[in-house]
């Protein structure tokens, strides 16, 4: 089962101010910034407004009314968690793949729920009633068909899709469904004549090959046969801590992306924290269009579980990369290399004033309790923004 929250970001905001129910809503930059659309609402979806879209054409498009909110990344995350925990009281095998977004083993579950269409009706309630949302969700025999299922029938949509329907639900779709399809492969393929699922089933494996190189041509000829993983990812031995989120569209607002960074770089410091871990590998991990990903790492010379640190470097990996032009289609950020022995990080970066050994601990203690108590989100580190 593939859970997709509905416009996770606008939604969100929505239901925290109901004021803002039924308008347009966009989370990203305000009219006369430069930026563009992190997410919006469906109300403005109907303007032809779209994730990536400058925020200077949205704005040309949408009404007077339209609401304009910065992202607040660390909510988001906590309302998140409060999702994959009620999830997992479906299932013992939930594994988040964003921030919005998650696979469930639902194999099994008929004998105490029912069958597949009342085990997603039972997924979407428990996301309703524990924070309030709507959320998309496909069934399928493995992970393509559950995530091609949730995509059909946005918003708060409910679809399964059996073995025996698999060929009849791919055939028609259009070469877009087919994960990982560059623009480059997608216009071999529409040279070749193919425009559908079905026409890349039926074609010549020889002539893919020939033309898109033999690993290519067999993932994607699989693919539309309905043939792909049903393996769940929930390591139970944590070599490294990291967070990572997928953007509807591509995203180049640099704003989003340090704000998406310091969201990681929190949640990571909390849980190694609360393991009693501290690391001294960090990495970056971008991934761009046509699904490129690039990884950095640095080596600290003390280890650290500081959230202000861990995003300082996370933020210089990317800086060093020069990778400001290009848009990034998901961010990420790890810890590894554990010293649970090791002193408190100071701040390395020489123009920032160290912060001493002990200074902070009984802040990030205090602020540790104050997010168990009150809930991920409740208080968080701020980007200092030049005037």
């Amino acid at each position: 089962m593939h859970i997709d929250l509905d416009a996770f970001f606008a939604a969100v905001e929505q239901r925290d101010h109901p004021e803002w129910r039924g308008r347009p809503l966009v989370v990203g930059a305000a009219p006369g910034q430069r930026g563009v659309v992190a997410t919006c609402s469906y109300e403005a979806r109907r303007y032809g407004v779209h994730s990536a879209m400058p925020i200077s054409e949205a704005a040309r498009r949408l009404p007077a009314d339209t609401v304009y909110v910065r992202p607040r990344m660390a909510h988001y995350a906590a309302v998140s968690q409060c999702i994959m925990a009620a999830l997992n009281t479906i299932s013992p095998v939930v594994e988040p793949v964003s921030i919005d977004e998650a696979y469930l083993d639902v194999s099994g579950l008929e004998r105490l729920v029912g069958p597949p269409e009342m085990i997603g009706q039972r997924a979407k309630q428990v996301i309703a009633d524990a924070v309030g949302l709507t959320a998309s969700v496909g069934i399928g025999p493995n992970r393509l068909i559950a995530k091609l299922a949730s995509e059909y029938h946005k918003p708060d949509g409910l679809m399964v899709v059996p073995s025996a329907r698999v060929q009849a639900f791919l055939d028609p779709m259009p070469l877009t469904a087919l994960r990982g399809l560059g623009g480059k492969a997608a216009a071999v393929l529409h040279d070749l004549g193919l425009r559908t699922v079905k026409d890349v089933r039926l074609a010549d494996a020889t002539q893919l090959i020939q033309h898109l190189g033999a690993h290519a041509a067999r993932r994607f000829q699989d693919q539309a046969c309905g043939i792909a993983s049903d393996v769940l990812h929930t390591d139970t031995v944590r070599k490294s801590i990291s967070k990572e989120t997928t953007f509807a569209e591509d995203i180049t607002d640099p704003v989003l992306l340090r704000d998406t960074l310091l969201w990681a770089a929190q949640e990571i410091g909390h849980t190694a924290r609360q393991a009693g871990l501290k690391g001294s590998t960090v990495t970056l991990k971008l991934r761009f269009r046509g699904f490129k990903t690039h990884t950095r790492q640095r080596t600290l010379p003390v280890p650290t579980a500081d959230d202000d640190v861990l995003y300082r470097h996370a933020w210089a990996l990317y800086q060093e990369g020069d990778w400001a032009a290009r848009p990034v289609r998901l961010i990420g950020l790890g810890l590894a290399g554990w010293d649970a022995t090791a002193p408190t990080q100071s701040d390395l970066f020489a123009e920032v004033e160290p912060a001493p050994a002990t200074g902070r601990e009984p802040l990030y203690a205090t602020l540790d309790r104050i997010s168990d108590r009150f809930g991920r989100g409740a208080v968080h580190w701020g980007v200092r923004r030049k005037p």
